[in-house]
């Protein structure tokens, strides 16, 4: 046997490749690089000698060349001694070399003595990977070993197999992942495969199941990966989406996650900047940020912005935030505020109903996180006891930080859509007629009148225009604004200015929504 043939597996060829290459000179460049590797194979053994090898029933004869090719390594070693042997002893090598028996599977072995004559061996599948790599680091072939540590993750979920190149989870994000840190729990490092093993004496590596994942789709996988490689997946419905998403978090592929979660971004032409809609439980603390905006009657005025983690790497959205789940409770005050004249004046910015957010549920525990991220930037954490809980010591809420109280301030405006009751709903400012001439001087403190109250003493009529003073919100979008405080724990405060709302005020206009089960 020749020792070039046994020495083309030293490297595979990499040439680089230039836009105006031709294919002729790629070719030049790969033979080059294969009689490079030809010319380097050590000569640990005579590269013309045959020698053998018995794996179980199988007998394999290999030149000294393709032994030394991937070396030094446990037949190299053993071959060795017994040649430096015969040497000291005066004896003919031929006649001394024996043969060496190795009671291990002969199919694996074949693939690695592919592999020692210069063929590349591909993984077919996590049965046969492991099988290549426990033997692999059971002989000692450190190239082969190097070659499979960085080769495509082989891998079974939901029964399927699957091949993945380790560059699909080159996206920001998603790595580590599931497949990842299983396969470095493995195998932490091309040298290492048995921790807490030592080698001397040792006759067989331990079994190594194949990595698998029980219990989850193949088919949301396969639709995982076909994300992960760039292409697009149509979203058939929220169940289909949740699906994804599901799988995302279990395996890890936060970048991926984030591009999923629904959100909706858009140009608004009247306020001149990009919105994000984006729902409240889906917000991360790393993506909020403030964008301060002062104006000449609020020098502190700001609105929190979003970018998603991982995709928006270069550009933050004004963030609407959408909360469902009737987690939401508006309360509007029918008689001044003492503190801060009609109904928080300065907070309905002159052209809105002032009211007062109560929320409830793992909802209020998501927007004290909110609320804390602003009150981190602006440095107004410091300014409070730390700690703090409302009400005696339950869990906290917004009133916890130092830009809100307990029940948030909210603002509906002239923009607001609102759906109360099933019907759309519009608010009224006073009729009185300094509130009128203060409206259209633009005061600040023009007093806006929340929706009429109901009372104990008169019966409201069914028709009357007017608003309950309680509205629960079945599901509301609101901007997060940052404004000076007249009153409160600081300089600052937050406030939500309702974008669009769905809400009923009463019991019955909830049960005349409510549908019946068969439909």
């Amino acid at each position: 046997m020749s020792a070039n043939p046994a020495g083309l597996q030293q490297q595979q060829p990499t040439p680089s490749t230039t836009a105006g290459q031709s294919a002729q000179d790629q070719l030049a460049e790969q033979l080059d690089s294969i009689l490079v590797a030809a010319n380097h194979i050590p000569n640990i053994l005579p590269h013309e000698r045959v020698f053998p090898i018995q794996v179980g029933s199988e007998l394999f004869k290999l030149s000294g060349a393709s032994l030394s090719s991937d070396a030094p390594s446990y037949f190299s070693q053993y071959f060795r001694c017994q040649l430096k042997r015969a040497e000291e002893a005066g004896e003919d090598p031929g006649s001394a070399i024996r043969t060496l028996y190795i009671d291990r599977d002969p199919d694996t072995f074949r693939d690695i003595s592919l592999h020692l004559q210069g063929y590349h061996v591909q993984p077919r599948d996590s049965t046969h990977f492991v099988r290549l790599f426990a033997d692999a680091q059971f002989y000692h072939l450190p190239k082969l070993m190097s070659q499979l540590y960085e080769e495509s993750i082989c891998t079974t979920v939901g029964g399927v197999q699957f091949r993945i190149p380790r560059n699909v989870f080159s996206g920001p994000g998603n790595s580590p992942n599931f497949f990842t840190l299983g396969y470095a729990a493995f195998f932490s490092s091309p040298g290492d495969l048995f921790p807490g093993l030592e080698r001397e004496g040792l006759l067989r590596p331990p079994s190594i199941v194949p990595p698998a994942v029980d219990g989850r789709s193949p088919d949301v996988f396969a639709e995982l990966l076909h994300l992960l490689r760039g292409y697009p997946v149509h979203i058939r419905d929220e169940d289909h989406r949740a699906a994804l998403l599901r799988d995302c978090r279990y395996f890890n592929f936060k970048g991926l996650e984030q591009r999923l979660i629904p959100h909706a971004v858009s140009f608004n032409m009247a306020r001149a900047r990009h919105e994000m809609v984006l729902r409240l439980r889906d917000l991360l603390k790393s993506g909020i940020s403030v964008q301060l905006e002062p104006t000449p009657a609020d020098p502190l005025a700001g609105w929190v912005h979003y970018a998603r983690p991982y995709v928006d790497t270069d550009r933050s959205y004004e963030l609407i935030v959408e909360i469902g789940e009737e987690a939401t409770r508006l309360r509007f005050d029918a008689e001044p505020s003492a503190a801060g004249g009609s109904l928080w004046p300065a907070d309905a910015g002159g052209g809105g109903v002032a009211a007062r957010a109560e929320f409830f549920g793992d909802t209020r525990r998501r927007v004290t996180k909110l609320f804390e991220v602003p009150a981190r930037e602006l440095r107004q954490q410091r300014r409070r006891h730390p700690g703090g809980t409302p009400g005696g010591g339950g869990t906290a809420g917004p009133g916890s930080t130092a830009l809100s109280e307990d029940m948030v301030k909210v603002v509906l405006d002239a923009d607001t859509s609102v759906i109360l009751d099933g019907k759309p709903w519009t608010w009224m400012a006073s009729s009185s007629s300094s509130s009128a001439a203060a409206a259209a001087a633009g005061e600040d403190d023009a007093p806006w009148l929340a929706p009429e109250p109901f009372t104990s003493r008169k019966r409201r009529r069914v028709d009357e225009p007017t608003g309950p003073e309680e509205w629960i919100v079945r599901t509301g979008q609101w901007r997060v604004k940052i404004q000076g405080a007249r009153s409160g724990k600081s300089a600052v405060e937050c406030c939500l200015v309702a974008v669009k709302l769905d809400a009923f005020g009463s019991q019955r206009a909830r049960n005349a929504q409510r549908p019946f089960l068969d439909g």
